[in-house]
């Protein structure tokens, strides 16, 4: 039954809505006949509170966004942004809720939040309005925004709704000429990490073709820039902390120069707009295998075309951390640097 008819569940939620703020809202959610959760926002402000923290200032549309996802499956559910200036003042909390009142276009007359110090301040921002407290102690989920900033996003992972994790997956890709052993160690890293992986779409781009040799055409390479992104963003979605990923679009670039002896324009401005945490580049220095889709086995030319693969990475100003040796010894060193990733959120 419900105990009110307008709620109200405002916040920041900075760094975004963990599950504790899920938890409220969809508690509160239960108790009146329609609820409006609010965003409030002073940009300003959260930069000086993310200044020294673990995790990057994030845009309040980031978090309406995500309250919009997990709150479009409840009609009875609206979300708001608000400006709220942080001055330090009771004023603040006057002007912003006087814009919440507007927002939300009617009697407020219940309030939700987990702070007992809220009390005095809804007495007297809300006279009318009911104040219910919801897990004050943060028994059912024992996080705060506080935490995520100090102590990063990978350490309390689990206190992360589903729909924000992928923001904060690490990814890895692994780059490199032909033969150098790409696809087993993003599938072995991958296992070892318990998540996703995205495979280099150019091999099966040419499977289906039946080979590339002789047969590679301009038209090709921004196909498979296109459709591989495609399959990095569904893969980000099931990624448990970290997505390794098998070549991205300045490899492609670098098959269309090694093939056609000419570089696609529209790779180059993919290239700026890829964004990764961790590039692994493996060297040529383990045997070629021809798969039936390779065609650069010789030791000289393997050598020029690892040369080729690192100037274009250079000349997008990528930085990228070398790994040599047998199979093992890539798979140890491949191994600590994501480790070394990983920690240090943690």
């Amino acid at each position: 039954m419900s105990i009110g008819k307008v709620g109200m569940y405002g916040g920041k939620f900075l760094p975004f809505p963990h599950l504790g703020h899920v938890y409220a809202m969809i508690k509160a959610s239960t108790m009146v006949d329609e609820l409006h959760v609010i965003v409030s926002h002073d940009t300003k402000h959260e930069e000086k509170l993310c200044e020294d923290g673990m995790i990057p200032h994030i845009p309040f549309t980031m978090r309406l966004r995500w309250w919009t996802q997990l709150t479009k499956e409840l009609p009875h559910v609206q979300v708001h942004e608000v400006y709220e200036e942080q001055t330090g003042d009771f004023s603040d909390w006057v002007r912003g809720s006087r814009d919440i009142k507007k927002k939300v276009g009617k009697s407020i007359d219940t309030v939700f939040s987990s702070e007992h110090s809220y009390q005095p301040i809804f007495d007297q921002l809300y006279p009318k309005a009911k104040h219910i407290l919801i897990d004050p102690d943060r028994a059912a989920y024992p996080i705060s925004g506080t935490l995520f900033r100090k102590e990063g996003a990978i350490k309390h992972w689990d206190m992360i709704p589903k729909i924000i994790q992928p923001y904060f997956v690490k990814k890895v890709v692994v780059v490199g000429t032909e033969s150098c052993g790409k696809s087993t160690i993003v599938k072995n890293l991958a296992n070892l990490f318990n998540t996703s992986y995205v495979e280099e779409y150019g091999r099966t781009f040419y499977e289906r073709l039946g080979g590339c040799e002789r047969i590679t055409i301009p038209e090709d390479y921004p196909e498979i820039a296109f459709e591989h992104k495609y399959h990095e963003k569904m893969q980000l979605q099931k990624a448990n902390k970290v997505l390794f990923i098998d070549t991205e679009a300045t490899v492609t670039q670098y098959f269309s120069q090694a093939y056609l002896g000419e570089q696609q324009p529209i790779l180059n401005e993919i290239i700026k707009l890829q964004k990764y945490d961790l590039w692994l580049f493996l060297e040529p220095d383990v045997k070629w295998v021809n798969d039936g889709t390779r065609s650069f086995g010789e030791d000289d030319i393997r050598q020029t075309n690892n040369l080729l693969l690192k100037t274009l990475l250079d000349n997008h100003g990528i930085d990228y951390v070398a790994i040599n040796g047998d199979y093992l010894q890539r798979l140890e060193k491949a191994i600590n640097h994501v480790n070394e990733l990983i920690g240090m959120e943690g």
